[in-house]
């Protein structure tokens, strides 16, 4: 967020720089403001030009692509607006040193003036802001990121299907009741034979005798 606004600031500083360095003398004492648009593309005339059809139209959109960059957050919508004022910029540097068989810069205020040192500063400032700026996609990521599902603790491990916590109801609740049995014929209420019965009513080999039936799961009478 920070780097946001920081990176902003620098870049409505340089397209403020841009818009405003029309107004200052480019080459001796011509303002910008004096040459014509279609003077980049077709060579430096003497012929004056009125503000709105003058350098100042391209610097105007790149101050507007400035704002829109600025609102979207967007660090490439910045940097083409810094790329076309130092486009521009360079092109009538190319064309005027076409015209006047080159560029200097004279102590007696003769060639290159302020107006183009701060319209190349201007371009300067609209870069570096872009590149100080995080981004609107990067602010997203590391702001709004959250997890899909939360993640269960170590104590709590995430089962499918869900199963009811042990809770105070769960563990004073009383158990299921036992089932009823079908079976009411004699011997129901006989307990099973265990170690004892077994010592005490010994099963007869079926070698020595046919005792079977009744004889061999119910004592004899005394």
């Amino acid at each position: 967020m920070f780097r946001n606004v920081l990176g902003s600031v620098v870049a409505l500083v340089g397209a403020a720089a841009a818009v405003q360095s029309p107004f200052q003398r480019w080459y001796q004492d011509r303002l910008g403001r004096d040459y014509r648009v279609q003077d980049l593309f077709d060579g430096i005339t003497g012929v004056s030009s009125s503000v709105m059809a003058s350098i100042l139209l391209p610097f105007l959109f790149a101050a507007l692509v400035t704002l829109v960059g600025v609102v979207l957050r967007s660090r490439w919508v910045v940097a083409l607006a810094g790329l076309i004022v130092l486009g521009f910029t360079v092109l009538w540097m190319v064309r005027q040193g076409q015209a006047a068989d080159g560029l200097s810069v004279d102590s007696d205020g003769s060639g290159l003036r302020w107006g183009v040192a701060q319209a190349l500063a201007g371009g300067v400032l609209l870069l570096l802001g872009a590149l100080v700026m995080s981004g609107r996609r990067r602010a997203e990521r590391t702001g709004r990121t959250a997890e899909p599902y939360p993640v269960p603790s170590a104590d709590h491990p995430d089962t499918w299907p869900p199963t009811q916590e042990p809770g105070p109801s769960a563990q004073t609740s009383p158990g299921p009741e036992p089932e009823a049995d079908p079976y009411t014929g004699p011997g129901r209420h006989r307990a099973p034979r265990g170690d004892e019965d077994t010592a005490q009513y010994p099963v007869q080999d079926p070698d020595e005798g046919e005792q079977h039936g009744s004889d061999r799961y119910r004592p004899p009478h005394p």
